[in-house]
């Protein structure tokens, strides 16, 4: 066994985060498996290696998913970062509000809330999509869902964009946002049941907790998931359906002619731009990936947005194709951690795809604005400067 290829990639720079995937196409090359001192992590690059490793809990553990202590510590006793059993018993408190069962009930009104939206925003003729749309949507959906109210509903924007940021290594980024997420994570150790609407989801997780269906104190940290996780993401991914079709006029016109289309052109939007690139791992033992080993107690950086494009397991993976419904894609994880809020986020996207195929013939956009982020890849600010309506 060998060790594995080196690469001098700073995973983290601003010019890697803002367009990854020159770099992504460069470390598959030299190995599925490529070890970078720079963030001292070891890069997982290739689909097959990045799914297998999202599976195997016993050998790559997430106790260490964030790439600085502060923040792992701050996760300790959450879903996210931790592994069976308990977080077997910590995921099923999270999804019992989160089942095809629990959300069946929730698509006609987030259906009719993103059909008003898109069609008040195609009245107009114009508008700023990130804010208009991408934020605005998600942000109210989760909001109504969780039973957010007052400065909590108005916070949500910031805490869940710091969340994210703060996963990085301990670079500028997350310094800066370590207080804003310390803001929510001091919110949610101290939320209480009357603090949440009545008849919310938010409400039911304390009763779960009432109940003994989830550990005693909980409740906070599950509600922290809903927005440290969901949000930021979600917003990210809304705005890359709006970008993807206004710079694929044709991928749009397949959807418009064939609604079935829906879910497997969010999965090609997931794939294409997934809203997460980079998540940790810690490995447990020395692993054998690909001919080489990873050393044990290592840092490990699962690139998903790397893996989305592998030419070994997706033909032409740098073409955007509606049709393609590459129901594998990496975008939402994989395995026990797979993204436990991925029911909802189809939700809501869905709802704005069918709006958008339904009343636009063609979205114009300006040029889109990203800002450097540590974990979410996302849209900052999105012009869109004429509405062709159907």
């Amino acid at each position: 066994m060998s060790t594995p290829p080196t690469s001098d990639v700073d995973l983290f720079a601003d010019d890697v985060v803002l367009d990854p995937y020159p770099v992504y196409a460069e470390l598959r090359e030299r190995g599925p498996v490529v070890h970078l001192p720079e963030n001292d992590v070891y890069a997982l690059t290739r689909y097959d290696v990045v799914r297998d490793a999202l599976a195997d809990w016993e050998s790559f553990s997430s106790a260490s998913i964030a790439f600085n202590p502060a923040a792992n510590e701050a996760l300790t006793g959450t879903s996210l970062a931790s592994d069976p059993p308990a977080h077997t018993q910590l995921r099923a408190a999270l999804t019992e509000n989160l089942s095809p069962r629990a959300l069946r009930g929730l698509k006609a009104g987030i259906d009719t809330k993103a059909d008003a939206l898109v069609a008040e925003l195609v009245e107009q003729g114009s508008f700023e999509a990130v804010d208009a749309l991408a934020r605005a949507f998600p942000l109210e959906v989760v909001a109504d869902l969780i039973g957010f109210t007052g400065h909590v509903r108005d916070s949500m924007l910031r805490w869940g964009q710091a969340a994210m940021q703060v996963l990085g290594p301990m670079n500028q980024r997350t310094a800066q946002n370590l207080p804003i997420a310390g803001e929510l994570y001091a919110w949610c150790s101290q939320v209480k049941a009357e603090d949440l609407a009545e008849g919310s989801v938010g409400r039911g997780i304390f009763d779960a907790e009432a109940r003994g269906a989830v550990p005693p104190d909980a409740a906070g940290h599950i509600i922290h998931q809903y927005l440290g996780a969901g949000v930021d993401s979600t917003i990210a991914a809304i705005g890359n359906i709006v970008a993807l079709f206004a710079d694929h006029p044709d991928q749009l016109a397949l959807v418009r002619a064939d609604p079935a289309l829906v879910p497997a052109a969010f999965n090609e939007v997931l794939r294409y731009w997934p809203p997460i690139n980079v998540w940790g791992r810690l490995s447990t033992k020395d692993v054998e990936v690909g001919g080489t080993v990873i050393p044990a107690d290592a840092q490990v950086a699962v690139l998903l947005g790397a893996g989305n494009r592998d030419p070994r397991h997706y033909d032409n993976p740098d073409a955007f194709l509606v049709e393609r419904n590459p129901v594998d894609h990496l975008g939402f994880g994989y395995g026990p951690h797979g993204c436990a809020g991925q029911g909802l986020a189809r939700l809501e996207a869905h709802a704005v795809i069918e709006a958008l195929s339904r009343r636009v013939e063609r979205l114009v956009a300006g040029p889109e604005v990203r800002v450097a982020g540590n974990t979410t890849r996302s849209i900052e600010k999105l012009p869109v400067l004429e509405v062709i309506p159907v």
